[in-house]
């Protein structure tokens, strides 16, 4: 008998806070500690124990749903953020193993449109992956939009991916616990990796073959503010004439800090605003496919306007940021 998504919820909500402190002393003891640098906001060496965590939790509740197929994308993303964390892997060979998992995705959850929406998803998730590294650069702020916009995907699907949702949502609620600010574990590439394939999972869900199409649009609308924080970083540091994977200071969350906000009222008000976006979109679903087209076409001229902004903000070559 599958479970249900509530049972599914509290399965890896329980899970992810068990597995957290012996996979925070493991990631000690193993070297994968993420220590302060020039671009870090952290003052003292931290564990990068929400790999283990969040992936114990979800092999956990996504295997007692009976959702194996979805563990194989997950493993791969986890597996290159882990060696990413511990050793360092370039960036060529990460964007190779991303895309990889989208791969791995579209085998196992197939949408519309054959070989050209394969290509999609392949994109999407190698871009929702790098969303959610992306906005991991203050406590709390990765695991927390996590779990909302897992929250915003399981209001739209349906079935098995709506247990699917409930795991993800769980394991990222519960690694809040030690990750909210101040941080006594960091997800780490392990980790964010971890959960933007499994979001990336749930949107490509939403998408497909039978699924009415609003409630695919809509699901990405759930995903914006990640997505347009990676669409800022790439405006700012192409117009600055930086490398595409150099790291900066200067993203939304950045900026908000830097402006007065405390780093648990950021994240409160960043995920808040993730929140109203995911009742919007699922507003707009049950409105019909008019409003959500409407609705995407609003939200996407505003993150135009968001990514060009950053870009005039950006700070000359060779300043950089932080």
């Amino acid at each position: 008998m599958a479970l249900s998504a509530p049972a599914v919820l509290a399965l890896s909500l329980g899970a992810a806070l068990v597995a957290t402190p012996p996979a925070a002393r493991l990631a000690s003891a193993v070297g994968l500690v993420d220590r302060p640098g020039p671009l870090k906001v952290h003052r003292s060496p931290t564990p990068c124990a929400g790999g283990m965590a969040v992936g114990a939790a979800l092999a956990v509740s996504l295997g007692a749903a009976g959702q194996w197929a979805a563990l194989g994308p997950l493993a791969c993303a986890l597996t290159v953020g882990v060696l990413d964390d511990r050793f360092g892997v370039p960036a060529r060979w990460r964007l190779v193993v991303q895309a990889g998992v989208g791969v791995l995705v579209a085998v196992v959850f197939p949408v519309r449109a054959g070989v050209l929406g394969a290509a999609v998803v392949v994109a999407g998730t190698v871009a929702v992956v790098n969303a959610v590294n992306l906005v991991d650069g203050i406590d709390g702020l990765a695991s927390a939009s996590a779990a909302v916009v897992a929250g915003g995907l399981g209001w739209l699907a349906a079935g098995a991916a709506r247990a699917q949702a409930a795991a993800v949502a769980g394991a990222a609620l519960a690694f809040l616990a030690y990750n909210r600010p101040p941080a006594r574990a960091f997800l780490g590439d392990g980790g964010s990796y971890l959960l933007g394939a499994a979001l990336a999972e749930l949107c490509v869900r939403a998408w497909a073959p039978g699924r009415p199409w609003p409630a695919g649009l809509a699901s990405v609308m759930v995903l914006a503010y990640p997505l347009v924080e990676v669409g800022a970083a790439v405006a700012r540091r192409w117009t600055s004439g930086r490398r595409l994977t150099e790291g900066d200071r200067d993203h939304l969350y950045d900026r908000m800090v830097g402006r007065g906000w405390p780093v648990a009222t950021t994240v409160a008000w960043l995920a808040g605003a993730q929140a109203a976006l995911g009742l919007l979109a699922g507003a707009l679903a049950l409105a019909g496919g008019r409003a959500v087209a409407a609705g995407s076409a609003a939200l996407a001229l505003a993150a135009t306007l968001v990514c060009v902004g950053s870009a005039r903000g950006a700070p000359p070559a060779g300043r950089g940021a932080g």
